[in-house]
C-alpha cells in the first residue's frame, strides 16, 4: 500500500472517470494499491494501479454492497475484494494476524463467483498440522477424519449462511445444490484443475516446493488464493521466513496476474483483536 500526495483535480478525476493515467512518478507496482490524499488530507481516494491500462483505477469502500452476505469492514478489506472479484488477477495471497477475515474474505468472493457462474467449482483447501499435540488417529471413513482439520472452513460457511438464511441455517444449506468441495492438499500432485475457484488456507504451512506444487495444478481460467499468516506456523520444518506464503509473495511481486494485501485490522471481536495484540 502507498500514500501518495496528489493535487485535488487528480482525486475528482479519479472519482468522476473512474481511472486516471498512471504518472511514471507514483512508482507503482502492477496491482499495488494506493491512497491518494491533498495536502492537509483534505481530500482522498483510493485506487488500485492497472499495469495493462497504464492506469489507476478506483476502489471504492462500496459499505452497502454485500459479497454473499459479507461486506467489507476496512479499507484493507475493500482492497482485497476488488482483487478478489477481479478475474484478470488469477493469483492472491491475503496475509493477516487472527481475526482479519482472510478465509471469510476469500469464501464470500468464491461463492459471488461461483453464483455468476465464472467458475465451475470452489475449492477450499488446508494442509493438515496439528496445533500442539497431536491427538492421533481419527475414527471413521475419509470424511469424518477430515472434517476435524475441515472445521475452521465450515464455521466460515456456516456464518454466510447464517447471514443469508438466519440463525438455524449450517454450512450444508451453501455445500449442498453447489458445486464446492472442501478437501485437503494431501493428493493433489498430478491433478490438473481448470475453470475452479481455488482457496488454500493456512499456506503458511506450506514449504515452497509444496506452494510450487500447488500453484502449478492450476489450468485455464483457475484462480487460486492463498491465505494465511506467517506468525502462526504449526509445521516445525517452516518459519515466519522460509514459509510457502512468504515465498509465494515475494516472488511475485510486481507480476501484472497476480496481487497481494495485508489484512491489518481484527474484526471477529474486541476481544480477538485486543488479544491478538497484547499476546
Amino acid at each position: 500500500l502507498a500514500e501518495i500526495t496528489v493535487p485535488g483535480e487528480v482525486i475528482d478525476e479519479l472519482y468522476n472517470e473512474t481511472t486516471i493515467p498512471y504518472n511514471d512518478a507514483w512508482d507503482l507496482y502492477p496491482n499495488q494499491f494506493v491512497i491518494f490524499k491533498t495536502e492537509g488530507a483534505a481530500q482522498s481516494g483510493m485506487g488500485r494501479y492497472v499495469a495493462a491500462q497504464n492506469a489507476v483505477k478506483l476502489v471504492s469502500h462500496m459499505k452497502n454492497r454485500k459479497w454473499s452476505g459479507i461486506s467489507a469492514r476496512n479499507k484493507e478489506q475493500s482492497f482485497a475484494f476488488d482483487m478478489l472479484l477481479d478475474p484478470s488477477i488469477t493469483m492472491i495471497t491475503l496475509v493477516g494476524k487472527a481475526g482479519t477475515g482472510k478465509t471469510l474474505l476469500a469464501i464470500a468472493a468464491g461463492l459471488t463467483a461461483l453464483e455468476e457462474d465464472d467458475f465451475k467449482a470452489l475449492v477450499v483447501s488446508r494442509p493438515i498440522f496439528p496445533m500442539g499435540r497431536d491427538l492421533g488417529f481419527l475414527p471413521g471413513d475419509v470424511d469424518a477424519k477430515l472434517n476435524p482439520w475441515m472445521q475452521p472452513i465450515f464455521d466460515n460457511m456456516e456464518l454466510i449462511a447464517q447471514l443469508q438464511n438466519g440463525l438455524g441455517a449450517t454450512y450444508k444449506d451453501i455445500v449442498e445444490g453447489n458445486n464446492i468441495r472442501i478437501e485437503p492438499l494431501t493428493y493433489i500432485r498430478g491433478r490438473s484443475l481448470p475453470n475452479q475457484y481455488m482457496i488454500v488456507d493456512e499456506a503458511q504451512n506450506l514449504t515452497p516446493h509444496e506452494v510450487k506444487t500447488i500453484i502449478t495444478r492450476c489450468g485455464d481460467g483457475t484462480k487460486i488464493i492463498l491465505t494465511g499468516d506467517p506468525y502462526q506456523i504449526d509445521n516445525p520444518y517452516v518459519d515466519s521466513t522460509n514459509n510457502g506464503l512468504t515465498y509465494v509473495v515475494e516472488r511475485f511481486k510486481g507480476q501484472e496476474l497476480a496481487g497481494h494485501i495485508t489484512l491489518m485490522r481484527g474484526e471477529r471481536s474486541g476481544l480477538a483483536e485486543l488479544a491478538s495484540n497484547l499476546l
